[in-house]
């Protein structure tokens, strides 16, 4: 095996991976921790709810514009310089945030702040991926992968605490401190290989903006799409209709551009592409379990803020367990089996909390979680180092960006479906066990009598009484309604670990370092 890419001085590669770790990490976090204080941050600055979720929407999309051109943006600046200027502005943007005035400001600067954030990913991984020799990625990514998986779940915990504890406006400040100390190792550690260089001097105008529109477009899209009843706005439409216009547009001009400023020819590579499919799947899954299980914690099973985080704290740990182990024997086995007993594991965990019932404890919601979280290790891991392994490092950097960027956007696809089926399912159910209520069936009849007599034994005339027993049977069909929809939305999750599996094998096992002429067939 060939040794680690050499930088302009030898830097221990654990050094560096901390240096980009901490940058991830933080950028990540920023992703959800902002959930949790949307109403707090509406009261501060005299706002509605619908006015405030533009603080999450405007950092989404202007982080999801900035990820795919990370690569050609690395090497027409220096990535070290990009490196450098993106932590600076993220971490100055943050400073700007947490002393908004007015939400209007406040969207500014999470746009300033999503925009500088958006290379920190893709960076963070071609970094890693080339300080460390082909043989030790699996523990590069399993330390990366940490701060990728865990980041979202930790987010609305510690933003719920910082919120309680103190105020909202410190879910941006927690930033300053980690931010500072990314950017004096960065500084120290972090140096352009060889190979980046300059690549031109012409700027793919047309190409940028026909992304920045399409990515722009798509994110609202998905963010607002349940709030306006989807098909059904005008505004929803409109942007549908904009979104296919300029992708189609946009993959046009990056196959006829001479200087693209994104390379679509890096999809020849058939383990990265089938990687990236599953990697923008596996979004789906990930983000889509992390927004719909707090909200069934709480609306179903009473549950405080800070207690459905820590019922979701086993799912962090079984990922930090998870990814450095899976990075320590990966070389001894093959990953795509790794990779399918991930699925496997996820798969059966989601099975579990599609088995659930209103008498779910804590322990009960605890093993399958941490399952996922120890599952979400072995399907990170050796998915991102198989669809890296045939990437030449001179492409690995717009390689990462496409990469990430259709994460992002598979967990923007899963947060906005399992929202909608939630509401659409709890409508199927509701209409189904509302049928069965009627005078002709014999046990509802027998339980609105017992409803209505206790109601009058506690005072009530027969009237209200036989009112109050409507409403508390309705209120049950309701909840019962609302746990079904639930369920079934966790085992469309377990279906679609499930359909994931026959595709790794589509992945071609790695055999040692290979050339990339030898990796595209």
């Amino acid at each position: 095996m060939p040794a680690a890419p050499q930088t302009h001085r030898h830097i221990n590669p654990w050094i560096i991976a901390t240096s980009v770790m901490l940058s991830t990490f933080m950028e990540v976090l920023d992703t959800t921790i902002v959930n949790v204080s949307l109403p707090h941050i509406a009261g501060s600055l005299s706002a509605s709810i619908d006015e405030a979720t533009w603080v999450l929407t405007s950092y989404l999309v202007a982080n999801a514009i900035i990820l795919p051109i990370t690569g050609w943006l690395s090497n027409f600046f220096g990535r070290k310089r990009l490196l450098m200027a993106s932590v600076i502005g993220f971490t100055l943007a943050s400073l700007l945030c947490g002393i908004a005035p007015t939400l209007p400001l406040l969207i500014l600067f999470r746009v300033i702040q999503g925009a500088c954030g958006g290379s920190l990913q893709p960076l963070s991984q071609a970094i890693l991926l080339e300080a460390f020799p082909p043989q030790e990625r699996g523990k590069a990514m399993g330390f990366w992968g940490l701060g990728i998986v865990v980041a979202p779940v930790l987010g609305p915990v510690l933003g719920g605490w910082l919120t309680d504890s103190y105020s909202w406006r410190w879910v941006f400040y927690v930033n300053l401190p980690v931010g500072i100390a990314s950017i004096v190792m960065t500084y120290l550690f972090i140096f352009d290989p060889p190979y980046i260089k300059r690549a031109t001097s012409k700027i793919d105008y047309w190409g940028i903006g026909m992304l920045a529109v399409w990515i722009g477009a798509l994110q609202i899209v998905f963010d607002k799409g349940q709030e306006e009843d989807w098909f059904s706005s005008p505004m929803i439409v409109i942007l549908t209709a904009v979104t296919a216009i300029f992708l189609i547009a946009f993959l046009i001009r990056q196959l006829v551009a001479k200087s693209p400023v994104v390379d679509l020819r890096v999809f020849k590579f058939r383990s990265y592409a089938a990687g990236v499919f599953l990697m923008t799947v596996l979004g789906f899954v990930l983000y889509g379990s992390t927004v719909i299980l707090p909200i069934w914690l709480q609306t179903l099973l009473g549950y405080s803020s800070a207690l459905a985080g820590i019922t979701m704290a086993p799912r962090g740990i079984g990922s930090m367990i998870g990814m450095p182990v899976v990075g320590m024997i990966l070389p001894k086995f093959d990953p795509r089996k790794l990779l399918a007993t991930g699925l496997l594991m996820g798969g059966f965990s989601t099975y579990q909390l599609a088995h659930m019932s209103m008498d779910a404890g804590f322990w009960d919601l605890c093993w399958p979680q941490f399952m996922q979280g120890f599952a979400l290790g072995l399907i990170f891991v050796p998915l991102t180092t198989i669809s890296m392994f045939p990437i030449p490092k001179e492409v690995m950097g717009n390689a990462t960006s496409l990469f990430n960027l259709m994460r992002n956007l598979g967990g923007s696809i899963g947060i906005a479906m399992v929202t909608t089926l939630n509401g659409r399912y709890q409508q199927r159910h509701m209409n189904i066990l509302a049928s069965h209520i009627n005078a002709l069936n014999p046990q509802a009849a027998e339980t609105m009598q017992a409803l209505q007599a206790r109601f009058m034994a506690a005072g009530s005339d027969a009237i209200t009484a036989q009112k109050q027993a409507y409403i508390a049977i309705f209120g049950v069909v309701q909840q019962q309604s609302a746990m079904l929809a639930f369920l079934d939305i966790f085992m469309l999750l377990t279906v679609v670990f499930l359909l994931m599996i026959p595709l790794v094998f589509i992945m071609k096992k790695p055999r040692g370092p290979v050339s990339a002429e030898a990796a595209m067939h």
